[in-house]
């Protein structure tokens, strides 16, 4: 893995890659995403099954498209009771977790007549999007399912491509079932989420749609934005472990190659004031690729995004962990609780030697849907507040806007906005 000692050069185009990354040519699908959406929404199921047939080459009908009890059974047959356990037990912290989440609405009332809160009220109909085929991760089913439902959310729609035999994947439904989806639909691509969007014969319209896809869904999403809302446009996935000499090589190697083996545009990058450590981890690195099944991925992401970034303070490394603003960041180094606080751009922190990524990909219970390519610096983690609308309430009494009407009156007036005014006025004719 390659060594890179930081210098004002160095960093400009290190950093310059990293952050240009996501930056794909997106005008070769956008067409083809454009008339898909447009054309679920003019023809609904039609459509809709038309571009399962063409895609998937799976002939879907009504009477066929929602996933039943009975597959539901099957599923659960074919899943091992090793991995049912283990997602009973990560459904136990996740929820735990998005519990503490939760906010209750609020109401402030003066003596004076004025009452001021906000409502807080759950979504009503939610769609989540679970990738098919190679891509099977019943983890992420849990991460965007839990939240919604601690949120309140009344049904949560899920869709899914069929495989070539027009089934679901097992693991994929029985995740489902246990994290409390009310209904699954065997449909993916662009054309599920215009589905969802806008609604078919079988399909209802959602509020918001959560959950990965390719490139075609993410087109997708954006498109219908504004139709429906969305959690995020999710790019590669990326790691950044930020340490010192006291950081385990063996344990850093091991950990910056879970990011790598997603695909070939993740990027795994190790911030560390140690030169030693930084070729210690290189090396390691190098023997675990003789021995890891997604070598071949894991060697085109380090060649792609993969650095090791030598800084001469830890200072410098923090501003260069910001600067990445990165989805996951580990913090190895002697005082893990410290360099936390002074960090500010990271989807998701993990503090210590043992805190590896992958206990937060699977078990721990913080989300792992988390912000990528630098938007860190503005977005959070998907959580219960995104299954949730607020309203704010304003109550005034009689007596309370008679000490601040003709406050509110010139402030309309200036403005220009005199029917403004007026609806504050007319309370208050025949008044001095």
């Amino acid at each position: 893995m390659r060594i890179v000692k930081l210098d004002e050069t160095t960093r400009r185009e290190v950093l310059g890659n990293l952050l240009s990354r996501n930056r794909t040519d997106y005008g070769t699908y956008e067409k083809s995403v454009r008339e898909i959406v447009e054309t679920v929404r003019a023809e609904g199921d039609k459509a809709l099954f038309g571009y399962t047939a063409q895609f998937d080459h799976v002939e879907l009908t009504a009477d066929n498209v929602r996933v039943t009890d009975g597959e539901i059974m099957e599923a659960y047959e074919a899943v091992s009771k090793d991995l049912l356990d283990v997602i009973r037990k990560a459904l136990v912290n996740i929820r735990s977790y998005h519990e503490k989440q939760r906010r209750t609405s609020w109401f402030d009332s003066q003596e004076n007549g004025i009452l001021l809160g906000q409502k807080i009220s759950p979504l009503s109909r939610v769609g989540v999007y679970v990738p098919g085929g190679k891509a099977v991760y019943p983890s992420s089913v849990l991460m965007n399912i839990v939240p919604a439902k601690v949120a309140g959310v009344k049904e949560v729609v899920m869709v899914t491509p069929p495989g070539k035999d027009g089934k679901v994947s097992p693991n994929t439904l029985v995740a489902a079932h246990e994290a409390g989806a009310d209904v699954i639909y065997k449909v993916g691509g662009a054309q599920a989420v215009a589905a969802l969007a806008y609604g078919t014969e079988t399909i209802p319209r959602v509020d918001k749609i959560v959950g990965p896809g390719n490139i075609f869904v993410a087109l997708a999403k954006k498109s219908v934005y504004g139709q429906v809302g969305i959690d995020s446009i999710a790019g590669p996935s990326e790691i950044v472990v930020l340490a010192d000499k006291t950081a385990n090589a063996h344990f850093v190697g091991a950990d910056l190659l879970s990011q790598a083996e997603h695909d070939e545009m993740a990027s795994a990058i190790m911030v560390t004031t140690s030169q030693k450590l930084a070729e210690d981890t290189s090396k390691e690195i190098d023997e675990y690729l003789k021995t890891l099944s997604r070598a071949e991925i894991i060697k085109k992401s380090l060649d792609n995004h993969g650095y090791i970034l030598v800084v001469d303070s830890l200072a410098e490394g923090i501003e260069t962990v910001d600067a990445i603003a990165p989805e996951h960041l580990e913090i190895v180094t002697e005082n893990p609780f410290d360099v936390m606080t002074r960090v500010h751009n990271a989807g998701a922190m993990f503090l210590g030697a043992y805190s590896s990524e992958p206990l937060g990909d699977y078990f721990a219970g913080p989300n792992h849907i988390l912000p990528t390519g630098g938007t860190a610096r503005f977005f959070s983690p998907l959580s219960v507040d995104d299954f949730v609308k607020k309203s704010s309430i304003v109550c005034y009494s009689e007596e309370a806007l008679r000490a601040v009407h003709k406050d509110i009156e010139t402030f309309a007036k200036a403005e220009k906005l005199t029917a403004h005014a007026n609806s504050i006025a007319v309370r208050f004719e025949g008044e001095e």
